[in-house]
């Protein structure tokens, strides 16, 4: 897993703490109409409120063509508002303008502002740095916890990160070390079940698991094209037939790296994909004509659940048939419940991701029992073809900068940089007195009259010197100043 700083590095009280969160959800009428989102990046939201911070929210919404008010980020403020549990979220017209900064300035500390779509400015898709930097002066530190934008070099993402000290949100940070440990540095056996309709759209991430897993259960249409690669007639099921010869090199490959590769044995066939269709289980290579494959088996789920019992971890992505419609959800089902009750049970560490996948073990009814599962989508699936996502690689490189404890130090505030600089001042102070006496003593000298004036000075011996300390008071308070502040910048 990449080096990265988290939360617990840093020192956010009474500081801008801009938070890039994912808060792209689904609306309707101006009402949204799935919280997922929103609702998980509360807790990094929360966390900070509570440590004092002053909570800056950036996110982008749909693909707008410049500045465009139905796609704006407003209705985002109410459901978020209830996700940190009634804290009112005040919001900006504007994400880097003069509404922006003036709303950054006037927060307190445990205030939450959420700025409005990043994406109305060309520049964030762009990675533009000056719209980086406009985006950074508005704060202190910046937290990525937006891992499903991660796969994204966008200035929000990217860029930003190389302006102010970075850390990753509690989503983001709960996403790499669950994909860590299931690919980085996993338990063995593992098992890796990837479903889809097209072996196109996935070849990347089928050579990089082959190299990763134990076995490698293939499902959905892209089963079909594997089984047609080995000369198997599959009647009128979804098929890339020219991925053939890709297909026969998968084989290959997983072959060559000691990879077992599942493939069903029996399948579940119609005419079409309906609810309510009749429909039969053949074994694989006896499809009969006008037929269509639209399930694994019950053998073929039962092969998988057998590879599950022995296996330690389990990354999922894709449904083995077209759960959507019954019954071709049976066998995603059977498996999905097994898998939860082996994680339950302790003896697996289950990850999951993709929209397809979410949606059947929703359907499953297991949804909760998964050690994790990822809303992210793309940047899931980049990460599992073993892709550098940049949104990683930015806090990867801001982690090796410096420790963050330091950097986070050295971005606060003038005043508070001045409230910790003072006690150490008095401990240098020390050691030059020790080191030089007589100057120590002229500088005494010096001090003394700016606190008590007339007792401190023998009047007979150095009537000179009480005449310029009665005189000019404010002239020797400087010469002391100055040494200090020069000590203070050496270190």
């Amino acid at each position: 897993m990449p080096a990265f700083h988290t939360l617990d590095n840093l020192k956010v009280a009474g500081q801008r703490v801009i938070v890039r969160a994912d808060l792209n959800v689904p609306i309707k009428e101006n009402r949204v109409t799935d919280t997922t989102r929103i609702d998980r990046s509360a807790k990094t939201i929360l966390e900070l409120m509570r440590k004092g911070a002053k909570v800056i929210v950036i996110s982008h919404f749909g693909r707008p063509k410049g500045r465009d008010l139905t796609q704006t980020l407003k209705p985002v403020v109410a459901p978020l508002t209830r996700a940190i549990e009634g804290k009112i979220v005040a919001f900006a017209d504007d994400c880097i303008a003069e509404s922006a900064q003036t709303l950054a300035r006037s927060l307190k500390p445990g205030d939450v502002a959420l700025l409005e779509n990043l994406r109305f400015y060309a520049e964030e898709e762009k990675n533009d740095a000056g719209f980086a930097r406009k985006l950074a002066q508005l704060g202190d530190l910046y937290v990525n916890d937006a891992f499903s934008c991660a796969h994204r070099a966008h200035a929000s993402t990217e860029a930003i990160a190389r302006y102010l000290p970075s850390a990753a949100g509690r989503l983001m940070q709960a996403e790499l070390e669950a994909l860590g440990k299931a690919l980085e540095s996993p338990k063995r056996p593992v098992v890796a079940i990837v479903g889809g309709a097209k072996v196109s759209t996935k070849l990347d991430l089928l050579g990089n698991l082959v190299k990763q897993v134990d076995t490698l259960v293939i499902g959905g249409g892209m089963a079909n094209t594997f089984l047609f690669a080995q000369g198997i007639e599959i009647g009128n099921s979804l098929c890339e037939r020219n991925m053939a010869e890709t297909a026969r090199a998968i084989l290959a490959k997983a072959k060559k790296a000691g990879c077992t590769i599942l493939l069903p044995t029996d399948v579940v066939v119609a005419p079409e994909l309906r609810d309510g269709v009749a429909c039969q289980v053949v074994p694989v290579d006896q499809v009969p004509q006008g037929q269509m494959i639209l399930d694994f088996g019950p053998a073929s789920a039962q092969a998988v659940i057998e590879k599950l019992s022995t296996a330690k971890t389990l990354v999922w992505n894709g449904p083995l048939g077209a759960f959507e419609t019954r019954p071709f959800n049976e066998a995603t089902n059977r498996v999905a419940r097994t898998a939860a009750d082996l994680t339950k049970a302790g003896q697996l560490l289950s990850v999951a991701g993709g929209g397809d996948t979410v949606s059947a073990l929703a359907h499953a009814g297991v949804e909760a029992d998964f050690s994790y599962i990822s809303t992210a989508g793309g940047a899931f699936l980049e990460w599992l073809e073993g892709k550098a996502l940049p949104g990683v690689v930015a806090l990867t490189k801001s982690a090796q900068k410096m420790p963050l404890k330091v950097v986070a130090e050295k971005k606060a505030k003038p005043a508070a940089k001045a409230k910790k600089a003072a006690p150490a001042k008095k401990p240098a102070a020390k050691k030059a007195a020790s080191a030089k006496k007589p100057a120590a003593k002229k500088s005494a000298a010096k001090k003394a009259p700016a606190k008590k004036p007339a007792p401190k000075k023998p009047a007979a011996k150095k009537p000179a010197a009480k005449k310029v300390a009665a005189k000019k008071p404010p002239a020797k308070k400087a010469p002391a100043k100055k040494p200090a502040a020069k000590k203070a910048k050496k270190k």
